[in-house]
């Protein structure tokens, strides 16, 4: 990797300029149409072939090769809906926009590796197979991955597996995290309405209570997952939501609950999801109101290919060496739809080490930026891998 790491040592200052530059511009799901034409401007410069409004904002761009089967790297590019709370020079320009999660770096970092990739390859010859730069719209909440396969993603650019990296807070830059099976939960959501007649606080017994039992199955929820979903699976169900009432002295007659559900076997998400339909089945009738419930599917769980995650294993060890590569670990609870690529494609999910103190503060977070320092050893990743699949591929 010493060529690799000279020839970014000597763009360093550029290819960060670009992650400040995206960071001070952020865009919301399928909304990223600068940063689709920062992307693609970039990609056509170095020679890909970049095909755009995939899945309406996404770029997908392809390094030609030989016969041996293709690779694709995907990284996301949507902010959040969040009010920055930063005072550094590349400060979100738009109100209540920020890269929050730090696709802003995972951008860079696959740009970073596109243009080694293509520089190097118009030097040495193509290379044996195919590279596929994917570039996805709306990882969060909005499914961009979902519809990226729906478009037909895997049957306009095939590849043998598929990869994506996320950067993870706390965690030492220059460490990377990869393993086989479940990386990060699947993820739901409900909504439930609860209606009564409502009417004066000083006559309960007339307007009946919403209140009252929004409190009490918010209490019951949260029995679903200890007393009900086996000790040995991973599940979380979290009320986040509760809204309803306008005056001191009026029974409203409606109360609004939501939240969200996370889990890692579909029959476990199954039984949750019985189980709220039971606890408002009850409540209705313990408490004399009507109680709907919304329940959305969401996104899978992100499980991970073992021969990739393997392949991406060696490859990270390659970049750090073995005693900075972690391959047992427990799986995470947050979620990624990345999920959707998996699920139809077999590839593996990552985790790279975005450091601690300044700017390395949790996910989602108004002060979070993500750390400069991360860009060579993600984009080092991306080409140590590429390497690697055709390596191993032309071995047999």
């Amino acid at each position: 990797m010493d060529d690799f790491r000279r020839w970014y040592e000597e763009r360093r200052d550029e290819i960060v300029a670009w992650r400040r530059d995206l960071h001070a511009h952020p865009e919301l799901a399928f909304e990223e149409t600068r940063t689709a034409a920062f992307v693609a401007e970039r990609l056509n410069a170095w020679g890909l072939e970049v095909h755009t409004g995939v899945a309406r904002t996404g770029v997908v761009a392809v390094l030609p090769g030989g016969q041996a089967p293709a690779i694709g790297l995907r990284a996301d590019m949507d902010a959040l809906p969040i009010e920055e709370a930063n005072s550094f020079a590349h400060v979100s320009r738009h109100p209540g926009r920020m890269h929050a999660c730090g696709h802003d770096g995972h951008t860079t970092m696959l740009l970073a590796a596109a243009r080694y990739l293509a520089e190097h390859h118009a030097r040495v010859g193509p290379p044996p197979g195919p590279i596929r730069f994917v570039f996805q719209p709306a990882e969060e909440n909005e499914g961009g991955g979902r519809r990226m396969v729906e478009e037909g993603l895997f049957e306009r650019f095939p590849m043998q597996s598929v990869f994506a990296m996320h950067n993870m807070p706390g965690l030492e830059v220059g460490r990377f995290m990869v393993r086989g099976g479940p990386v990060a939960a699947g993820f739901d959501t409900f909504d439930i309405v609860i209606g009564a007649p409502g009417g004066h606080a000083a006559m309960p017994a007339e307007g009946g209570d919403a209140v009252t039992a929004a409190a009490a199955l918010a209490l019951n929820l949260q029995t679903i997952v200890p007393r009900h979903v086996d000790a040995n699976e991973a599940a979380i169900l979290a009320v986040t939501r509760i809204h309803g009432g306008s005056a001191y002295n009026v029974l409203p007659d409606e109360m609004r609950l939501a939240g969200s559900v996370r889990w890692f076997n579909p029959k476990v998400r199954d039984e949750i999801r019985r189980r709220i339909e039971m606890q408002c089945a009850g409540l209705a009738q313990a408490y004399g109101v009507a109680a709907s419930l919304t329940y959305q599917l969401r996104y899978p769980s992100v499980i991970n290919a073992e021969a990739p995650a393997a392949l991406a294993a060696r490859a990270a060890v390659d970049v750090v060496g073995p005693e900075r590569v972690a391959t047992e670990f427990p799986p995470l609870m947050g979620s990624e739809d990345f999920a959707f690529l998996l699920e139809r494609n077999p590839g593996a999910y990552l985790l790279l080490g975005n450091g601690s103190g300044e700017g390395g503060c949790l996910l989602h977070n108004p002060h979070f930026d993500f750390n400069d320092e991360a860009i060579g050893h993600g984009a080092a990743l991306w080409v140590a891998l590429c390497r690697r699949f055709f390596d191993e591929a032309q071995a047999g």
